[in-house]
């Protein structure tokens, strides 16, 4: 088949999403030779992706539709009668069949209307679960999630999902078969497994403590930076133990909340904002431990990130993960300061466990990589072929 993967914007603004399309694509350029099918890389801009066209691999810009060609087509492809008109289809979709495109992968799940057989991705369904988070929520959130995935997941020949929780919620929200849908983790990033031992010159530039725990997270309150700032309170209370926290992330609007919280509590915190990659894995290498506890899930990255790089991991006790990360984090309740403070405190007081965390961690993070992932995909590719050849 000659298969369309859709990266959308393809900015790395977009934060963990285009760590993971940047790794995924980067590597099927590099594997492409080991697929019987030939791909062609579609994005809004093409810069960046030049670099990675070969024999088997071709590279297309598409530009976006004029807003009032998109919004009528949205429109009328919402009566299943319009549908058969052929100017109604999406501008993707008219550029990609122009190219010979049978199939369509979406790397994000950001996909089209499209009447092209496609591969779809689900990383959550929060919005479905926990719809009360501003986040999800408010300005159209809610509708801006769930109109897209209303229309694709139904529809999708097949969708990649991480994890047995991430499956049946898409079962349990939108009815999908589960002979339509494929279990592959989320691959540890390629920059966390490869790096090299960094110096402590981020702790220098952000005048940070040489023990600390650190939780590198956007400043939205699913994040729940509230409740570990409550937990680290309880710590000090109960023990006697006070450790610094390193909190690193862009702010979309729940910093102010998080630092006034901080202070009031009179705990020890870092807010050295939105970090480099390079500074990330700094951080990550000289932290005490992760302390990661998101309230979303099913699969997460930064934890992967943190035992890639020898750093122990306390996480939200979330549906998923303990599928994703197994023995080799402490999992608590995320809600319970108590439970978070009990987490940490073992980390401390028991002798071993931190170096036996990081062991597991790094055997962990090194199973499944951005190669598994991508082969996993030609595998269904493969298995898909002989349905999209009975048409042309």
């Amino acid at each position: 088949m000659k298969v369309g993967v859709y990266l959308g914007d393809y900015q790395p603004t977009e934060g963990g999403a285009f760590t993971f399309q940047d790794e995924a694509v980067t590597a099927l350029a590099r594997l492409a030779g080991e697929s019987a099918h030939e791909f062609v890389l579609i994005g809004r801009g093409a810069a960046g992706l030049e670099k990675l066209a070969g024999p088997k691999v071709a590279v297309m810009a598409v530009g976006r539709a004029p807003f009032w060609e998109a919004a009528t087509m949205r429109l009328a492809r919402s009566f299943s009668g319009l549908r058969r008109g052929k100017w109604l289809r999406s501008h993707l979709e008219r550029t990609a069949r122009a190219a010979g495109v049978q199939f369509l992968w979406f790397t994000t799940p950001r996909a089209v209307d499209i009447d092209l057989p496609y591969l779809a991705i689900v990383y959550d369904l929060q919005h479905r679960l926990q719809p009360w988070f501003p986040e999800v929520n408010e300005y159209g959130a809610w509708f801006s999630r769930e109109s897209p995935y209303s229309r694709i997941l139904p529809r999708a020949a097949r969708i990649i999902t991480g994890t047995q929780a991430g499956q049946k919620e898409i079962e349990l929200f939108y009815g999908v078969p589960e002979n339509r849908m494929r279990r592959l983790p989320h691959p540890t990033p390629r920059f966390a497994l490869d790096a090299k031992p960094s110096d402590r010159a981020v702790l220098a530039k952000y005048n940070l403590p040489e023990r600390f725990l650190f939780y590198p997270a956007q400043f939205w309150a699913h994040k729940n930076h509230a409740n570990l700032l409550l937990g680290l309170a309880r710590l000090r209370e109960a023990h006697g133990v006070e450790l610094p926290l390193v909190m690193v992330g862009a702010d979309y609007g729940n910093r102010d909340y998080v630092e006034s919280m901080a202070r009031e509590l009179n705990l020890p915190v870092a807010f050295p904002g939105f970090v480099s990659q390079e500074e990330l894995v700094a951080l990550y290498q000289h932290a005490y431990a992760l302390a990661y506890m998101t309230l979303f899930g099913p699969e997460n990255l930064p934890p992967l990130e943190a035992m890639a790089l020898g750093c122990p991991v306390v996480a939200s006790r979330v549906d998923g993960a303990d599928e994703q990360l197994g023995d080799a984090a402490l999992l608590v309740d995320p809600l319970s300061p108590e439970a978070i403070a009990a987490g940490i405190w073992r980390l401390h007081s028991e002798a071993g466990l931190r170096e036996d965390l990081i062991a597991r961690g790094k055997k962990r993070a090194a199973r499944w990589t951005v190669d598994d992932f991508v082969r996993g995909v030609f595998g269904i590719l493969d298995e898909f072929e002989p349905y999209r050849r009975t048409w042309r």
